[in-house]
């Protein structure tokens, strides 16, 4: 206990924190008082127990994988009304005060050995990128129906005002498909010579951005996905709605799609892609897109130089994942014949998000643990919660890059994506009946 004590002692100086070792010494850190809720969760004294003699150890000895196995195992439970969440964000945000994170592996060799198994596990051909997307994104649709919004997207969602309770979660994340459609110029047949735009989008999740690109823009739409269920569900989701004549998914590698596309669309993709394999990813979707084409790509990011992605997350939750610092895809992207148009970083977006799935997490335990197990159930807050606190006190971000081929494909300003981002979140979705002729013909 004396390592995780000396940690202890120089990092809490905000809040309180009061430890409970296995053997029922009681240890306290920091002087106590509140602290803003919006950034460190409830406010203190939070109190943690250490139920197993192994678990103090076993949190300083592996400090990116011991004190999410801690919890996950049992071994460290923090007692109500406070939860994991408020833990680790009170930890984070007095890291952040002290200008580095005691989360972070310590000594050149220590980190020099992560960084190499980072890379080994970044290596995604095409056998082990099957597998590490059935790990993540396989799992019972039950699961995700829980936590996420209606449309199931399982990336960042888009909150306009800075107060993310005044806004849904399921408003923000339709909030977020218009601001992405509108940053890839799309045309309907009628401003397009009556031609439909075809659109690939890589990684395309349950379907929810390709079946809205279609409403928006009747375009025709290929999204591709290595996840079984996920093409399932989309594909089912196509022909409910009568589309899938113009939106289909494939499970498909994106390294083996071929034809022409006058657009492409990667969201939550480039995190899974690695490193090693980003020239293969901009020369592949250079060939694929028309020269006057447009591509966009939302991912999560580094707002510092390149990294590593930590132990547990590679282990548990995104085998293969990377998050990517915006220097690694800008110089591989220009190294392969595109010109990056528009950069955004989405700051808090995700911590906002993140915090609404969490909750709807904790609101479905029972149903979740049913499913899986109380284990799963705990690996899964602990992913949410220190998802949450990289993108609330450390420096991940989101990205938004916009890539062409030709400059002469967009505006001379970027006032269009603000004026179609308006539009289209003023028409919000277009009704089901658009697509049912019987309907269509009764409403008319």
């Amino acid at each position: 206990m004396w390592l995780l004590d000396k940690f202890l002692t120089k990092a809490i100086q905000l809040g309180q924190l009061i430890v409970t070792d296995h053997d029922g010494k009681e240890y306290t850190y920091g002087p106590g008082g509140e602290y803003d809720p919006l950034v460190g969760g409830r406010a203190g004294p939070i109190r943690i127990k250490l139920t197993n003699k192994k678990a103090a150890n076993h949190i300083v000895r592996y400090p990116q994988m011991g004190a999410g196995e801690a919890f996950m195992w049992g071994w460290l439970v923090v007692e109500e009304p406070h939860d994991i969440r408020d833990m680790i964000l009170m930890v984070t945000m007095n890291a952040k005060r002290l200008g580095a994170s005691s989360l972070k592996a310590k000594g050149p060799v220590r980190k020099a050995v992560q960084k190499v198994k980072a890379a080994v596990d970044g290596i995604n051909l095409r056998s082990s990128a099957r597998a590490n997307a059935e790990h993540t994104y396989n799992l019972t649709r039950q699961l995700y129906e829980r936590f996420l919004d209606e449309d199931r997207q399982y990336t960042m969602a888009y909150y306009r005002e800075d107060d993310p309770t005044r806004t849904s979660l399921e408003q923000a994340q339709m909030d977020k498909k218009a601001h992405l459609a509108s940053k890839l110029y799309l045309k309907r047949p009628e401003d397009n010579g009556g031609k439909r735009m075809r659109v690939l989008d890589i990684g395309c999740g349950w379907g929810g951005f390709a079946l809205y690109l279609h409403k928006m823009y009747d375009c025709e739409v290929l999204g591709v996905a290595l996840a079984p269920d996920q093409i399932a569900f989309s594909n089912e989701r196509a022909k409910e709605l009568g589309v899938d004549e113009h939106v289909k998914f494939e499970l498909m590698d994106y390294r083996d799609v071929t034809g022409e596309f006058d657009r492409i669309s990667s969201v939550g993709l480039l995190e899974h892609v690695g490193t090693i394999h980003y020239p293969q990813f901009f020369e592949h979707t250079n060939r694929l897109l028309k020269q006057d084409g447009v591509m966009i790509s939302h991912c999560c990011g580094r707002s510092g130089a390149p990294g590593y992605t930590d132990a547990w997350t590679r282990k548990y939750i995104f085998p293969g994942g990377y998050i990517p610092a915006l220097s690694e895809l800008v110089t591989e992207s220009e190294k392969n014949g595109w010109q990056v148009m528009d950069v955004e970083a989405m700051r808090f977006h995700y911590s906002h998000t993140l915090q609404e799935w969490y909750a709807r997490t904790v609101m479905h335990q029972a149903e979740i643990t049913e499913m899986y197990d109380e284990v799963f159930y705990r690996m899964w807050l602990f992913y949410l919660a220190g998802a949450e606190q990289s993108f609330r006190n450390g420096t991940m971000v989101n990205w938004q890059l916009q890539y062409v081929k030709d400059r002469s494909a967009i505006p001379m300003t970027r006032e269009y994506m603000e004026r179609e981002s308006a539009r289209l979140r003023e028409i919000g979705e277009i009704p089901s009946w658009r697509f049912d002729p019987e309907l269509k013909e009764a409403a008319e």
